[in-house]
């Protein structure tokens, strides 16, 4: 109506670095996995299993994202490790997080090749589910594009690469609604709110992001969305309302 035309509510640079990522994601990993990707929600039918904040809970959780990013479980120990860890960035060959004092998850690769990769996830990581499933998401991103060799550990964009693969393998609406997470706390004296940053993307490139991912897999409304955070689910919609729009652009074959 009266000539509006949908805007994206990322910068065309952004936009441009989301499409080039997808296509270097379907070239080291093949488009079928994009097509094929099974969309993990945060319900019971995906993590059937109780979750009462225990290591063991957290195994259990693990080994269903393994499964669902087809990720070879046997391969990999699972460790958490306690909040002060500032001595751990100097062994760790990469250490990734989210943005803060203290990293969310840690991936090792280790130089001897016939000992297992190591992701380890924060203790206090362990509060919150959500967190858990994309902050394992995102180091298993690691085992995938570290671990397999397919991206220099150097690379610029190595960090936010391994947050879009998780969009990539159907992992998207944990580490989209992940991005910015706000949480209630209390003590004897006083209460309030708090902020957290997860990852590496901002909700408005995870937005863009998902709706590539859903035009790319031929779903025009999928009901997945429903499950998005408000934020998210906006930015979503608006980028595919630009791409319904911008005909030239969305059928820009990836991969």
């Amino acid at each position: 109506m009266f000539g509006i035309r949908p805007k994206l509510p990322l910068s065309e640079e952004d936009r441009l670095w989301v499409d080039h990522g997808f296509e270097r994601l379907s070239k080291m990993l093949g488009r079928r996995r994009l097509l094929e990707a099974h969309i993990v929600l945060p319900d019971a039918n995906h993590f059937p299993d109780p979750y009462d904040k225990s290591e063991a809970a957290a195994d259990k959780m693990f080994c269903r994202i393994c499964d669902y990013m087809q990720v070879d479980r046997s391969q990999i120990d699972l460790e958490v490790f306690a909040d002060e860890t500032s001595e751990l960035r100097q062994l760790m060959p990469y250490w990734s997080g989210g943005i803060g004092k203290c990293a969310a998850g840690i991936y090792m690769h280790p130089e001897d090749t016939t000992k297992k990769m190591v992701v380890a996830l924060r203790h206090s990581q362990m509060d919150d589910p959500l967190s858990v499933v994309a902050t394992l998401a995102h180091e298993l991103g690691h085992v995938i594009l570290l671990g397999g060799g397919l991206i220099d550990p150097e690379a610029k964009d190595m960090e936010p690469m391994t947050d879009l693969v998780t969009v990539f393998l159907g992992f998207g609406i944990f580490n989209a609604n992940c991005a910015i997470r706000f949480k209630q706390w209390q003590d004897n004296r006083k209460q309030g709110w708090s902020m957290q940053h997860l990852g590496y993307l901002p909700e408005e490139i995870y937005g863009y992001a998902l709706a590539r991912f859903a035009r790319e897999r031929g779903e025009r409304r999928p009901e997945w969305t429903k499950h998005l955070s408000t934020n998210v689910r906006s930015y979503f919609r608006k980028s595919a309302e630009w791409l319904e729009s911008n005909e030239k652009e969305s059928r820009k074959p990836i991969g």
